[in-house]
C-alpha cells in the first residue's frame, strides 16, 4: 500500500477505488461525459421505448441501445416520461414483452441499484428458507452510504425493516455479523493508525486461534467498523503475530455461512474489485451459467467499480470480461450485457 508517508499516494490509491465512499464521481466521470454528449432527452427517449415495443414484434435494439447508454438516474426519467405520454408503467410493458433472462437484465436496469438490491434481499429471505450466500453477497461489501440507501429502498418498496427482516431469517453467529454490518458505523477516513492495526490484530488472535467460540465480537467489531485501508494494516499485523495471514485463520476456525461473510469482509477490505471479478468468473465457470448473479454484479456495480472490475478479470484470468460474457450467454440478453460492459 505504499508506505505510510507517502500520503498523496495513498489518497490518490484509495480514490480509485470506488469502493471507499467515492462512488458517483471518480467512477462516474467517463461514463457521464459519454453519456451527455448524446445529449440525454428523456421524452424521446420514452417514445423510443414506446415505439420498440408497439405492434408484432418488439425492437429489442432500440430497447438495448436505450438502456445500456443511460445511467441509473436517467433511466427513471424516462419512466416517469414514459408513465407521463402512455399512461402506463414501463416496467409492465416491458414484462409483457419480453422474456427470461433478457427480461430479467432489462427489470434490473430499470431500478435504482439501491432499490433492485432490496428486491433482491427480499427475495433472498421472503418464503421458506433464506439465502444467506445473497445477503452476505450485498450486506457485506456496501459502503455505508449504499446500506443506508438499501436499508430506505426495502422501508419505501415493502414497508418493512431490513435489520428486523434480517434478525429474524437468520441466527447466530451469521445474523450477528450481518447487524453490525447493517447499522453502516464503517469508518471512511483514510488515515491509518498503526498502534490501533496493532491492537486489533492481537485482539483478533485472541478472539480467533488463542479461544475461538466466545469472541466473535472482536472479529465483527474490526471487520465491520474498521476503514478498508486501516483493516489492510490490520492483516499485515496480524500475519507478524500469527504467522499465518487472516484467511486462513478463519478457514480453520469457522465454517459454513459465518466462514463466507468474513471471508467476503476480508476480501472486500483488501480488494472490491477482486472479489467481484471473483464471482463474476464463478458465475460463469463450468457448466450451467448463473445468470442471476451475472445480472446482480454487472447492473449494481455499472456506475460504481465496473471499469476497476473490468480491469481486474482480465488480469486474473487473461481474458476480458466481455470475452467471457461472450462466450457464456447469447442472444439479446448477451447483447444487453455486452453493452453495458462497453
Amino acid at each position: 500500500m505504499g508506505s505510510s508517508h507517502s500520503k498523496s499516494y495513498k489518497l490518490t490509491d484509495d480514490i480509485r477505488k470506488p469502493t471507499v465512499g467515492a462512488t458517483s464521481l471518480s467512477a462516474d466521470e467517463p461514463s457521464t461525459s459519454k453519456r451527455h454528449h448524446q445529449g440525454f432527452d428523456a421524452d424521446r427517449d420514452a417514445k423510443k421505448i414506446h415505439s420498440a415495443c408497439k405492434g408484432a414484434g418488439t425492437d429489442e435494439k432500440k430497447i438495448i441501445e436505450v438502456l445500456s447508454s443511460r445511467t441509473s438516474e436517467q433511466r427513471q426519467q424516462i419512466k416517469q416520461k414514459y408513465k407521463a405520454l402512455y399512461n402506463k408503467d414501463m416496467e409492465e410493458v416491458l414484462k409483457g414483452d419480453l422474456s427470461g433472462n433478457f427480461e430479467k437484465a432489462v427489470l434490473a436496469l430499470l431500478d435504482l441499484p439501491c432499490e433492485y438490491e432490496a428486491r433482491e434481499l427480499r427475495k433472498a429471505m421472503k418464503g421458506a428458507g433464506t439465502d444467506e450466500s445473497l445477503l452476505i453477497e450485498i450486506l457485506c461489501t456496501r459502503n455505508n452510504k449504499e446500506i443506508v440507501n438499501i436499508k430506505a429502498a426495502y422501508k419505501r418498496l415493502f414497508d418493512r425493516d431490513l435489520e428486523s427482516d434480517v434478525k429474524s431469517d437468520t441466527s447466530g453467529s451469521l445474523k450477528k455479523i450481518l447487524v453490525t454490518v447493517l447499522e453502516a458505523t464503517r469508518d471512511e477516513t483514510q488515515q491509518v493508525n498503526a498502534e490501533l492495526a496493532e491492537q486489533d490484530a492481537t485482539d483478533l488472535y485472541k478472539a480467533g486461534e488463542g479461544r475461538w467460540g466466545t469472541e466473535e465480537l472482536a472479529f465483527n467489531v474490526v471487520l465491520a467498523k474498521r476503514s478498508y485501508s486501516q483493516l489492510r494494516a490490520t492483516f499485515q499485523a496480524y500475519e507478524k503475530v500469527c504467522g499465518k495471514d487472516i484467511e486462513e485463520s478463519i478457514k480453520s476456525e469457522t465454517s459454513g455461512d459465518l466462514e463466507k461473510a468474513y471471508l467476503t469482509l476480508v476480501s472486500c477490505a483488501k480488494d472490491c474489485p477482486g472479489y467481484f471479478a471473483t464471482l463474476l468468473h464463478k458465475s460463469m465457470k463450468g457448466a450451467g451459467t448463473d445468470e442471476e448473479t451475472l445480472i446482480r454484479v454487472l447492473v449494481t456495480r455499472a456506475e460504481s467499480d465496473l471499469p476497476a472490475i473490468k480491469e481486474k478479470f482480465q488480469q486474473m484470468y487473461k481474458k476480458s470480461l466481455a470475452e467471457a460474457v461472450r462466450s457464456d450467454t447469447s442472444g439479446d440478453f448477451r447483447k444487453l450485457l455486452l453493452a453495458i460492459l462497453h
